[in-house]
């Protein structure tokens, strides 16, 4: 078998000499904390998602966090989600105390399936997290529907799916509230870094109370002078630097190049893995355009005649980092000691008994895309 000479990570960000000298100019700059560079940064990712507001944050987790608080999310509260994510679509609500809903994935586009949402509310339900999985925008026109419906508050976590597109517009104005991550391995990032996108100017006053302890200046602190200040309820430290927005401002100038590339390669994976036995590519649903976070495909087991770790083990023996997403949330010992159970969504764990990412980010070249390719079928024969 052959093996590449550097390991092929399966994501992987793309700092250029710009984004560098654009930090190198705030570091020299009175700012690095909070300071002018946030706003900047906010006003580029609301911009480019064509939402009212935008609401930085420390992590893509502490975004959702404060999407959970601005939306009333307390213990005895009910919040419905996929089982098929990072643990943070989960935890967010867990942190106000509230129980968390896992509804079963639709079986082409591994997104919440609607109809088994609907089968998840009761009265105690109190918002939807859904999520935009490898950058598949999620069926949020349905979701919508279904919240209105029922009076449900929807935070669309869009952690893989920032300049993807549903029906034509990006993600980002459809939810309540949307969430976008900056890290390393996602779209553009600020290393460390999550973005909350709403039209709502309450969640939008909530969310920035929320990241700064809880803080603000109020009526009775201007009266008092410019020293004073009230902390109003008991918020965070959630507050991204003026470096990391700087970085942001930076890559959110290439993030459509990056798209278009990433689009590009998951063309040439899917041609390259259209025949091949034992692998189904990616099903991509006719009125969503994907960001391509990741590139997930199916492995069948039975047919391959060998396990998915045998085939992940000799790919990274090649210097292939394929990874899996995700182990269904309800797995972790965490949630096992919640009462979860396995077998609660049985089309997300066949799928995760089957997944494996093969590696996707901008940088890679297509020869590294039949590379990949090349020596999986070696592998599988």
């Amino acid at each position: 078998m052959n093996k590449r000479q550097s390991f092929l990570p399966y994501g992987q960000q793309w700092i250029e000499e710009d984004d560098i000298a654009a930090v190198i100019e705030t570091l020299k700059s009175p700012y690095l904390t909070t300071g002018p560079k946030i706003a900047q940064f906010e006003q580029a990712v609301a911009d480019y998602a064509g939402a009212a507001y935008a609401v930085a944050f420390a992590n893509g987790t502490a975004a959702l966090h404060g999407a959970c608080y601005a939306a009333g999310i307390a213990e005895g509260d009910e919040v419905i989600t996929t089982p098929i994510t990072f643990a943070a679509s989960a935890n967010c609500a867990r942190y106000f105390g509230a129980s968390i809903v896992f509804a079963d994935i639709d079986e082409k586009t591994y997104n919440i399936d609607p109809d088994q949402l609907i089968r998840s509310i009761s009265p105690k339900t109190k918002a939807i997290v859904p999520v935009d999985f490898t950058g598949q925008p999620c069926d949020i026109d349905t979701i919508m529907d279904i919240a209105k419906r029922y009076g449900l508050v929807v935070i669309q976590d869009g952690a893989h799916s920032l300049g993807a597109e549903y029906k034509g517009k990006r993600v980002g104005t459809q939810a309540d509230m949307t969430m976008f991550s900056f890290h390393p391995v996602k779209p553009v990032t600020t290393a460390e870094g999550g973005v909350i996108v709403t039209d709502n100017p309450e969640y939008y006053e909530k969310l920035k109370l929320f990241r700064t302890h809880g803080i603000a200046t109020t009526t009775y602190a201007k009266e008092q002078g410019d020293w004073y200040y009230e902390m109003v309820d008991l918020g965070f430290n959630y507050r991204m630097t003026d470096l990391q927005a700087a970085l942001g401002i930076s890559q959110m100038g290439k993030l459509q190049q990056f798209i278009e590339r990433r689009r590009e390669l998951a063309a040439l994976y899917t041609k390259l893995l259209r025949n091949v036995r034992g692998v189904t590519p990616p099903y991509q649903a006719p009125e969503a355009l994907s960001g391509w976070h990741l590139y997930s495909v199916q492995l069948n087991e039975q047919e391959l005649g060998m396990s998915r770790k045998q085939i992940f083990d000799q790919m990274r023996s090649a210097n292939i980092g394929v990874h899996v997403h995700y182990i269904p949330v309800y797995w972790f010992p965490y949630y096992q000691r919640l009462g979860y159970e396995k077998g609660l969504c049985p089309v997300a764990e066949k799928w995760y008994e089957g997944a494996l990412t093969l590696p996707l980010y901008p940088k890679m070249t297509d020869q590294d895309v039949h590379e990949v390719v090349a020596v999986l079928k070696n592998i599988i024969g």
